[in-house]
């Protein structure tokens, strides 16, 4: 089986774990492989790779056409492979980062080849900018048109995604169970790095999130857990925001840290001696407080190392988890603030200036029924989740509780859970982990999904249901102001 796998580039991020986990298959038995892709690696690859500089990010290689890039895409796969591929594995081509790709894609399906189309990320789910773009350029500003481009239908066309929810999303849009993969990330980091659990490290408890400082990483919930600390714990976050729009915000929040003294390092990995690695074996537990990810790698990977993981809680990603057997009830779903901290006036008028402007910057008005989900949604008992709120009024609560600390009460969690209460769901964890998302099971379905796309017989295309998928994205109920622009 020949497979030509196209990524815009080989550079360091999650993507490319997921497709270093992947090629190594490249050379077993009757397979072989072969990376696409518009940069090279910086370091070593672990197979062949082409370089097709028309498949980087938009505005950083040449602009081709759709048809110029297919062509490039057909003629560089077929001299590596010896041969047309068997099917094409493709990451993330409806994220709007390359406005050629879409296209070529549908061109080549349209042509009978055999298509995987990996998604990892949705434009439809917080990345308005790359929606608009495409809607404008791709689709004429037209969703069902947008739809023929981005997500073309046909029996020799498959698609995978990372969790349960993308999966439901996809088949209410119309997408067949037989053309419709999940597709759960291996985790395999640190598994030989491992620790015992909740071991006692010298120094004081370390509280580290392994993240970079962008918006949906709800820093500003992280601060506030350090704002109302116990004596002697500090907090720690692994690297800053690389995008020059994230970068002000990110500033705020260490420019506030610093102003009230607050016990939190940021980007500590790189003044650790012992580096990431380093951190992650020194710390009490790993926190995540994000508002949004994509598979929920934060969830998982820290048990490996022995490591609790504790914070925010993302039901329509760790449901699954929970189903698999992952102990997961020491984290929380909200962390409740009184509505009379902030004034229930200005918390919903910031929200449906949010929801409006959501909505908007996705072509769409709200109705009044969306107002209400909303507001029934954000509002429970007098009170609000402090991950729904914007920076601003994030700053207020920390504040409060900083400068009048006996406040701190009236907030829901108060701490952050002991990570020693839950030694006993390190080895649950781990176990489950081994045995349900280890490299080994990851390959096997994707050796199974491999060869049901290559075995699939072609037919005509049609598209997904561009508004449907769309509905389910801006559901009301999902608005978080951290992931508005």
């Amino acid at each position: 089986m020949r497979i030509a796998v196209i990524h815009y580039h080989l550079q360091s991020g999650g993507v490319n774990r997921i497709i270093q986990n992947s090629v190594p298959l490249d050379g077993k038995g009757d397979f072989s492989a072969v990376v696409l892709t518009g940069q090279p690696p910086s370091g070593s690859w672990p197979c062949p790779f082409r370089v097709i500089p028309g498949l980087q990010y938009e505005g950083i290689g040449p602009k081709l056409t759709p048809e110029a890039l297919a062509t490039e895409i057909s003629r560089e796969a077929e001299e590596a492979l010896g041969g047309p591929p068997d099917l094409y594995h493709v990451h993330n081509h409806s994220l709007g980062k390359n406005m050629a790709l879409p296209g070529a894609l549908a061109l080549l399906a349209g042509r009978g080849h055999h298509l995987f189309l990996h998604i990892h990320d949705f434009a439809e789910d917080g990345r308005p900018g790359n929606y608009r773009r495409m809607l404008a350029e791709l689709g004429g500003g037209e969703v069902g048109r947008l739809a023929r481009v981005l997500y073309p239908l046909a029996d020799h066309v498959h698609y995978a995604v990372l969790n349960n929810r993308d999966y439901h999303f996809l088949g209410q849009a119309g997408l067949a169970e037989e053309k419709l993969h999940l597709l759960p990330n291996p985790i395999e980091l640190f598994s030989d790095l491992a620790v015992p659990s909740c071991e006692e490290v010298p120094g004081p408890p370390l509280w580290f999130y392994p993240t970079r400082g962008i918006r949906r990483k709800n820093l500003g919930e992280f601060i506030l857990w350090a704002a109302v600390s116990r004596e002697e714990e500090r907090f720690a976050t692994s690297l800053g925001p690389l995008n020059p729009k994230e970068i002000p915000i990110y500033n705020g929040w260490k420019k506030l840290a610093g102003e009230l003294g607050l016990p939190v390092d940021f980007e500590l990995s790189l003044r650790e001696p012992g580096g990431f690695i380093g951190l992650m074996r020194r710390a009490r537990g790993l926190v995540t407080t994000s508002i949004a990810e994509g598979f929920g790698l934060a969830f998982l990977e820290p048990w490996l190392m022995g490591k609790v993981v504790c914070g925010r809680d993302l039901p329509e990603i760790t449901e699954e988890f929970r189903q698999e057997g992952i102990r997961l009830s020491h984290l929380y779903r909200r962390v409740e603030v009184p509505v009379s901290w902030l004034g229930r006036k200005r918390i919903l008028e910031k929200a449906v200036r949010g929801l409006r402007d959501n909505l908007s910057s996705y072509g769409r008005q709200p109705s009044v029924s969306d107002f209400e989900r909303m507001e029934k949604s954000w509002l429970q008992n007098e009170r609000v989740d402090f991950g729904c709120l914007d920076e601003e009024l994030q700053v207020e609560v920390i504040r409060r509780v900083c400068s009048m600390p006996e406040e701190s009460k009236q907030l829901q969690p108060t701490s952050l859970v002991h990570p020693a209460e839950f030694s006993e769901d390190v080895k649950v964890n781990r176990s489950v982990l081994a045995a349900r998302y280890g490299i080994r099971a990851y390959h096997n379905n994707l050796l199974s999904i491999y060869k049901k796309v290559a075995d699939s017989p072609e037919s005509k295309l049609s598209c997904l249901k561009g508004e449907v998928l769309l509905d389910f994205f801006l559901e009301p109920e999902r608005l978080k102001l951290l992931r508005v622009d």
